[in-house]
């Protein structure tokens, strides 16, 4: 995704924010083979060393989605087959997102204590880790056991990692490509979509070439392990200095703005999630077949890339957002209860309005976080707010379509809920997209 310029004419590059923005002294780029200290693109860097960090990081991006969406390709499946209870299915489809709001604040305490690129790292293998463990099977250790005890460790462990990779990839690829932002921001952020549309896509096809369902799970921590593997040396090469934390920027925990952003952004978050989550087992009860479902939620996620790559753009050249943040609400909400209840003839028209929709609400929720602010600490303290409350807050979606479907046996109650949550998304989406900057006045000065 390109800079995106705000009405005022101040440029706002894409969505990167860098989560050690407020360290002293200020984190330095990372350190390549080549260099004699002048940075990543000075003469002295190598050019393929700055390459081969920009694959790394777009890799990273590539991995922090299957997660999500390879569980729920196969939910039937795993629940049939590991004999899950109705409450663990539930858990496991929300601890990963609430995890992402728990482990948000603590990415920049580490990353001040050990560098950014070490704790990428050690996230990195928390990840492959969790990814290995999830599908195990310890009945042969612990009789009666079964899959669940790792199912339940390999999942928090994923979520955790993610939590981590979220908060500190947008510095990394902000601080490292100053000169690039537009490339790597795209890059970054394109690979993010990708990584669900692929979880979503892939798994089943695994697992009808298999016939496991842990064989489906378990190949997604082949990409993640040799991300780590292709990472490691870079890591390594790093001399972490001991930062301080300054305190700079508005307090944005006691603004208004702050907080109607923040909610904008819980909204979002429990339909984003919800998606990655449900909308393949909401298509297989509707009677879709697996690999149809699967493409389905790809083809809806490849969609939100769509309105992701144009959404923010669109956003930063109005005044105010009230009317798109309105109109992508509204769109995410109905195409998502569509999809539950709408005729299924259409189906495909209404996971396509749904991921056009979702792709544009999440994308101009996190433009909110540059377009109320006016200075960089600010957005970054913003950042942290919303990804610690609203993936926090965010997982209650999931949480409660899962209650819903325990409680009436079907998805029907989700669409209502979907239909509420979308409604309150654009009240709040029109309270944040007023004309206004976090600690007072309008973005015009006046």
């Amino acid at each position: 995704m390109g800079p995106v310029t705000r009405a005022d004419n101040v440029e706002v590059p894409g969505l990167l924010v860098d989560a050690e923005i407020d360290d002293i002294p200020p984190a330095a780029p990372t350190r390549l083979p080549g260099q004699s200290g002048g940075g990543p693109e000075s003469p002295q860097g190598s050019r393929r060393a700055l390459v081969y960090l920009g694959l790394c990081l777009v890799l990273i991006g590539l991995n922090l989605r299957t997660v999500f969406s390879s569980f729920a390709a196969v939910l039937p499946e795993i629940t049939s087959d590991a004999g899950l209870p109705g409450w663990a299915v539930v858990v496991l489809t929300t601890v990963p997102v609430t995890l992402l709001g728990v482990f948000a604040p603590l990415a920049p305490v580490l990353a001040r204590r050990f560098g950014a690129e070490r704790v990428l790292l050690g996230a990195m293998a928390v990840l492959t880790a969790g990814l290995l463990l999830r599908p195990a099977d310890i009945g042969g250790l612990v009789p009666g056991a079964g899959h669940l005890p790792t199912l339940m460790a390999g999942t928090a462990a994923c979520g955790a990692a993610i939590a981590l990779c979220n908060v500190l990839l947008p510095g990394l690829v902000k601080r490292d490509f100053p000169h690039r932002l537009g490339l790597m921001g795209g890059l970054y952020t394109t690979a993010i979509c990708a990584s669900a549309a692929l979880g979503a896509g892939f798994t089943y096809p695994v697992f009808t070439a298999t016939g496991e369902w842990t064989s489906a799970l378990w190949f997604w921590a082949v990409p993640a392990a040799v991300v780590l593997l292709l990472f490691l040396p870079v890591a390594l090469r790093q001399h972490p200095v001991r930062h301080q934390a300054a305190n700079l920027g508005v307090n944005v925990w006691r603004s208004a703005v702050a907080w109607q952003v923040t909610i904008f952004m819980v909204l979002q978050a429990m339909m984003s999630f919800s998606v990655f989550a449900w909308l393949a087992p909401i298509l297989r009860e509707r009677g879709v077949d697996g690999g149809t479902a699967g493409l389905m939620v790809s083809v809806s996620i490849v969609l939100q890339m769509t309105g992701s790559l144009f959404a923010p753009t669109l956003a930063a050249r109005f005044r105010d957002q009230r009317a798109i943040a309105v109109v992508v609400a509204l769109m995410t909400g109905g195409g998502f209860a569509l999809s539950i209840f709408g005729p299924l003839e259409l189906i495909w028209v209404w996971t396509s309005l749904l991921g056009l929709g979702q792709g544009s609400l999440t994308a101009v929720a996190l433009t909110m976080i540059m377009l109320r602010t006016r200075d960089g600490h600010t957005a970054a303290h913003l950042s942290g707010m919303m990804q610690g409350v609203g993936y926090g807050l965010g997982s209650t979606g999931t949480l409660m379509v899962g209650q819903l479907h325990q409680a009436t046996g079907s998805f029907t109650a989700a669409g209502v809920l979907f239909l509420v949550v979308g409604s309150l998304a654009a009240v709040f989406g029109y309270r944040a997209g007023r004309n206004r900057y976090i600690g007072g006045s309008s973005r015009s000065g006046h």
